[in-house]
């Protein structure tokens, strides 16, 4: 059997193991049933790839993210390693040949969804190949204590009685004591070896900052920690709005949400991994599978849902080691947006029987029909039809996702169909008093040979780059085509897949997962709750707050958070004559604001205040038009 450190080295460059990882792999090589939690950037997959590819045959991975499993996928068949994904919206016949593959054509690594488990023709399949190891990656879905409980976890176990040899390894980032002892007992481990790496991260400084201007306080941390930044909003809106308030201050930055086209997502992804951007500024769709280690800031400009969530994505800060804060900024109307925005567009179970019903009906599927059809969805035009509030809907299918009666993926596409249905000879002549058409025609007609034939699905942005015209010209040219029936044209644009996983039983789908909906509401109120509790502490050690929350014991202050580092300035702060003397000094040399003078002087806000307050009730000092201060006799 070939070393762990060899298989290390050839595939991933490196010569050591970071900790836990080598004792993890060893557990599972010796085919223990072996439990991980490692913080997010312990580097969990490594765990379980390196033993599935020292032993013969091949390892399933179960995961409920697509977008990660096409990831790890993509980044397994660069190292020329053959893994697959099977995802929603592949036909029947195309499972059959896939599964196929996997058994007879040297696949190390099949990674499926929990819900494809539900597949007679997928079970079948699985007691024919040769499993050297069963992966269960994001493990705490499994639980319902657990932030993302997806019932559909509940059948991994069936995997034991396809293959009761095999030995399963299970991984996550973020689980609480109850959590865990859910996900050993739903997996039926027996005696199995748990691996638990602690939360702590000594070189990560977490600060909150209460701040009326959250714009000025980018702005400063930016400037001041020029390395790789990630800034965490609520909407996509936000995205745009802060990246560009970030470059009129010259700071580079680009952004991220799930509305992107998959090469904008590429290009700006690209563009901050190889430090040509220094700010990402993205939605939480953002940052899965992503590791890049000299990110020195994540900044949450919002207030995040869950201490899981914020612990997960404040962890992609310093993971090379150095010095990384990872910054929450509120202000006081942050408590009511994060309740607007998380509890009070919580589904009720009535609600989300509602919006099944309407699914159903606005794709035409009749009762007791629609398992595994996909369709395109748009969101927006779904919500507009039945009068539904967008965010409400939009949780109450990520509920129906979770609890797999739908699979909903979120792309963004324009499906641009077209067909000339006019003759070679009308064409032409037509081409003739329209000659600035020509170009993007002849492209067309070039590129899709059958397009006088049959309707051809076509790819706006090719034909724009082979014609070079800009992507709206086009648009606005097919439009003009199909007014004077040149072209038939369907101009759809969707944000997002849809498939069925169950058949249509209205209420009946409903009433089986009604208490799973009522628990995960409840679930949730408790999360913003703890989450509000942590912002608001400002008087325990704010690295100590998130141990405590995963059930971890005997903490020592961290020394340089922001209630640490407020300890630290208490016990340094300057008494306020020295405050005073400073600030007349800094005046004789003109005009300045109390944010540059916080700045010079190195004192607090509050303490600068009372010194300003002082010296303005004994005239010492004015105030000018612009709001700075100068000395009076000056």
């Amino acid at each position: 059997m070939e070393h762990p450190i060899n298989i290390l080295e050839r595939y991933w460059g490196y010569s050591d193991f970071r900790p836990e990882q080598e004792a993890i792999i060893n557990a599972v090589l010796e085919g223990e049933d072996t439990f991980v939690l490692l913080p997010t950037g312990g580097g969990k997959s490594i765990c379980f790839q390196i033993p599935a590819l020292i032993k013969e045959g091949i390892c399933i991975v179960i995961s409920p993210l697509i977008a990660l499993m096409k990831d790890q996928v993509q980044q397994l068949n660069n190292k020329g390693i053959k893994a697959m994904a099977i995802t929603s919206g592949i036909s029947y016949s195309q499972l059959d040949t896939l599964l196929d593959n996997c058994i007879y054509g040297n696949y190390k690594f099949l990674y499926l969804s929990p819900e494809r488990l539900q597949q007679e023709l997928v079970q079948d399949r699985i007691k024919q190949m040769n499993v050297n190891l069963i992966a269960v990656d994001e493990a705490h879905c499994i639980s319902q204590w657990g932030s993302d409980f997806r019932p559909a976890y509940k059948n991994i176990v069936l995997l034991r009685q396809i293959q009761p040899s095999v030995n399963i390894v299970a991984l996550t980032a973020s689980a609480k004591p109850e959590v865990v002892d859910d996900i050993i007992k739903e997996l039926d481990f027996i005696q199995p070896k748990i691996f638990k790496q602690s939360f702590l991260r000594e070189n990560l400084a977490y600060m909150v900052f209460h701040e009326n201007d959250k714009y000025y306080k980018l702005e400063v941390i930016l400037k001041k920690y020029k390395e790789p930044s990630i800034i965490y909003v609520r909407n996509r809106k936000l995205t745009l709005e802060v990246s560009s308030f970030l470059k009129s201050k010259n700071i580079s930055a680009t952004y991220y949400h799930g509305g992107l086209s998959n090469p904008e997502k590429d290009a700006n992804m690209t563009s901050w991994l190889n430090n040509q951007k220094q700010v990402m500024v993205a939605t939480n769709a953002f940052g899965m599978g992503i590791d890049k280690p000299d990110v020195k800031t994540v900044i949450h400009f919002n207030l995040p849902e869950s201490i899981e969530s914020y612990f997960q994505e404040a962890g992609r800060v310093g993971r090379n080691g150095e010095k990384a804060f990872a910054i929450i900024l509120k202000n006081n109307s942050d408590e009511v947006l994060v309740k607007n925005q998380f509890l009070s567009v919580l589904p009720t179970v009535d609600f989300v029987k509602q919006v099944y019903r309407k699914l159903c009906n606005y794709f035409q599927i009749s009762y007791g029909e629609g398992e595994y059809v996909t369709f395109d969805f748009d969101f927006n035009t779904f919500c507009k039809t039945y009068q539904f509030g967008s965010i409400m809907c939009y949780n109450a299918l990520l509920l129906l996702d979770r609890n797999s009666v739908i699979s909903l993926s979120k792309q963004f596409k324009n499906k641009v169909t077209v067909q000339f249905i006019t003759s070679n000879n009308v064409l032409f002549h037509y081409l003739e008093t329209h000659q600035d058409f020509n170009i993007i025609v002849k492209s067309m007609l070039r590129m899709y040979g059958g397009i006088f034939d049959h309707v051809t699905k076509v790819d706006l942005g090719k034909i724009a780059e082979k014609a070079s015209v800009a992507e709206s010209k086009l648009v606005n040219t097919l439009q003009t085509l199909e007014n004077d029936n040149i072209i038939n044209l369907n101009l759809a644009k969707t944000d997002a897949q849809i498939t069925f996983i169950e058949p249509r039983e209205d209420d009946k789908t409903i009433n089986r997962i009604a208490s799973i909906i009522e628990q995960q509401n409840k679930l949730k109120q408790q999360q913003v709750s703890a989450m509000l509790n942590y912002v608001e502490n400002d008087s325990v050690c704010k690295s100590m707050q998130l141990l405590a929350y995963f059930g971890e014991k005997d903490m020592k202050p961290c020394g340089i958070c922001s209630v640490c580092s407020k300890t630290k300035k208490k016990d340094k702060s300057q008494d306020i004559k020295t405050i005073k003397n400073r600030v007349i000094e800094l005046l004789e040399n003109g005009d300045c604001s109390s944010r540059n003078m916080v700045d010079v002087i190195n004192c607090s806000e509050i303490e600068l205040k009372t010194v300003l307050k002082l010296l303005l009730e004994h005239n010492i000092i004015t105030i000018t038009p612009t709001n700075t201060y100068k000395l009076s006799h000056l």
